[in-house]
């Protein structure tokens, strides 16, 4: 398996449009974030987490020109707003089936339908990716060899998806593990887990709280994504060179 991090940045990317802080007017590429999202290749099968507004950079930058199947977290807008760039992998796959299935919760299937109505019109005046969506509400087999397993986690108040495929998780944009759920983490190798900032915050986990879920789940290593301008790619790394945990950075690859 390889996993591809296409962006580790928060809703707002890093840097801020404006801000000079010191992060913000870095100039080491790992303290560049896009927003949040990975590419997991599995048995030659390319497995997109998220649409991000960056997608088309993302796929520029590295890359990336095939997506199997798409997974989505839940429905904020650095999480799906990127969705209409899905139409050029449509374009890239040879064949009749052209279509890319996407698989989500219930709420955010509709959301999807809802909001990216164009998308589902059997006719339609524009341009528009061709999607196959699925609701999913416990493990299934998407191909041979590849098992998606949805984790359910609290975002603030509002309960959405991390994911496991085989001995990866990706779990972002969480601020709390339901107890059921720490089962469906056991024996991974990697884990990738929010971890927001330094100080609490009411819908992400920050830096401490992610490092005490990582330490009960206990895989073999954790990277940080969905950081903000107030980490510094190197001091958070030094802070972390004692233990099994890693901060991300756009572009990472790392093969289990």
């Amino acid at each position: 398996m390889k996993v591809l991090v296409l962006g580790c940045g928060t809703s707002t990317g890093v840097p801020l449009i404006g801000c000079g802080c010191k992060v913000c007017a870095s100039e080491n590429p790992k303290n560049k974030r896009l927003r949040p999202s990975v590419l997991v290749t599995e048995n030659n099968f390319d497995i997109l987490i998220d649409t991000s507004p960056d997608l088309r950079t993302q796929a520029l930058k590295l890359g990336v020109k095939n997506i199997d199947a798409v997974l989505y977290t839940h429905t904020h807008a650095d999480h799906v707003f990127g969705i209409d760039d899905l139409r050029m992998f449509n374009y890239l796959k040879k064949g009749e089936n052209k279509f890319i299935p996407v698989y989500a919760s219930g709420a955010s299937i509709s959301f999807i339908r809802s909001k990216f109505d164009y998308i589902f019109k059997e006719k339609s005046q524009s341009s528009k990716p061709y999607l196959d969506p699925h609701i999913i509400n416990g493990a299934v087999e998407i191909k041979p060899g590849v098992k998606v397993t949805p984790v359910p986690v609290y975002h603030g108040v509002n309960l959405i998806y991390g994911y496991r495929i085989n001995d990866f998780a990706y779990i972002t944009d969480v601020s709390k593990i339901p107890e059921q759920s720490f089962g469906l983490l056991k024996d991974l190798k990697i884990l990738m887990l929010d971890a927001l900032r330094y100080k609490p915050h009411p819908t992400h986990l920050s830096i401490e709280e992610a490092v005490g879920f990582s330490e009960r789940i206990n895989p073999s290593a954790t990277y940080f994504t969905h950081m903000g301008h107030d980490i510094d790619y190197e001091e958070i790394n030094n802070l972390c060179a004692e233990g099994n945990f890693y901060p991300a950075y756009d572009g990472l690859s790392i093969e289990i």
